[in-house]
């Protein structure tokens, strides 16, 4: 397997729009991302509320907009998916994606306003189809494109880490993906095949200027770490990523088995890194489960029993209104406002409001 290349670079409020630009340069994406096709912008949407490092950041989505409409690429759609506890209208006016699109002048598609088609995968799929009984679909806008994934660096309940490969997740899985959470780690080497079938080129811009420790997707600590990252590797963007989070890259089963497949490099013995000196780099995480992760695993593993009454019947309103009550009701009022608070007096918390 060759090397593969990941770009790190340090930032800061008042030039990183600039340095995403450096960034994407240094990753050579113009190599990858060719202009006469169509390029997807895949966002991430961990929660409509804002919360630091739990969705694409608005310098995030500018400074890969703005470079790339320098560079001359005409035909730009960023999308973002519904989750049973999300609403991709509401998160992009939240998060503030909306302001960003309009100053470029684009639209924001949800891909519940898209139609999407029945695939049949062309190699061997590990998971996806004991899950969806061959019934998987994606949206048809995205077969023949090229993706960039714009994901944050962050831990997760569910997979340890966050990145590229789980940032694919909410665009070719329809809002039923939870179902997915059991083999969840197989389901995103799936779909990183998919990706590989379907798009002309994949890249992903990845914002660490605020990262998210513990508990996530949501509710994480954030913590200020000044990074960007890009590269055309997936499995290499996220096997960096989680390095520098503290973890061991192939203990993570996602990161292993694609590299093992040879969709990518998950040994950062084998990557190039350019820009900063990260051997050093260690932030230290460590994932930790919320109450709603938690649940979702106790009851899908340890009472099977229970899982088809549950998640496959009109039961499951019950679940999701238990996630958002706990979420948006309860634990952002009791503890996420304060740390939302105490981030808008950072220079990256100024730097969001001015957006």
């Amino acid at each position: 397997m060759k090397n593969s290349r990941v770009v790190v670079l340090k930032t800061n409020p008042k030039r990183v729009v600039n340095d995403y630009a450096k960034l994407m340069d240094l990753a050579d994406y113009k190599r990858t991302i060719k202009p006469q096709y169509n390029t997807i912008l895949k966002l991430n949407l961990s929660w409509s509320l804002y919360y630091p490092a739990c969705s694409s950041e608005p310098w995030q989505l500018e400074g890969v907009v703005k470079k790339m409409q320098e560079d001359g690429y005409k035909n730009i759609i960023p999308v973002e998916n519904k989750t049973v506890v999300t609403n991709p209208w509401k998160g992009a006016k939240q998060n503030k994606w909306l302001p960003v699109l309009e100053r470029y002048g684009l639209k924001f598609q949800p891909l519940t306003e898209v139609q999407w088609v029945k695939y049949k995968p062309k190699h061997k799929m590990l998971a996806l189809p004991e899950i969806f009984n061959d019934e998987h679909k994606i949206p048809k806008m995205f077969i023949g494109t090229n993706v960039i994934q714009l994901p944050t660096m962050k831990c997760h309940g569910h997979t340890t880490i966050t990145g590229s490969m789980k940032n694919a997740f909410g665009g070719l899985i329809t809002e039923r993906r939870h179902h997915c959470h059991k083999k969840i780690h197989k389901v995103l080497v799936d779909l990183l095949t998919i990706q590989k079938e379907i798009h002309k080129g994949i890249f992903t811009v990845m914002d660490g200027t605020v990262c998210g420790d513990g508990a996530g997707p949501r509710t994480m600590k954030p913590v200020i770490k000044d990074y960007i990252l890009a590269s055309s590797d997936s499995v290499a963007i996220d096997a960096i990523s989680a390095k520098m989070m503290g973890f061991d890259p192939l203990k993570i089963p996602f990161i292993k088995i694609a590299h093992d497949k040879g969709l990518g490099n998950g040994d950062p013995k084998q990557i190039e890194v350019i820009g900063e000196d990260i051997k050093k780099v260690n932030f230290g995480f460590k994932t930790k489960k919320s109450l709603v992760v938690f649940m979702d695993q106790t009851l899908r593993t340890k009472y099977p029993i229970l899982e088809p009454i549950l998640f496959h019947t009109p039961l499951f309103k019950a679940c999701i209104l238990g996630s958002e009550w706990y979420h948006d009701y309860f634990w952002y009022p009791l503890i996420g406002k304060r740390r939302v608070k105490q981030f808008m007096k950072t220079e990256w918390g100024k730097l969001w409001q001015r957006y």
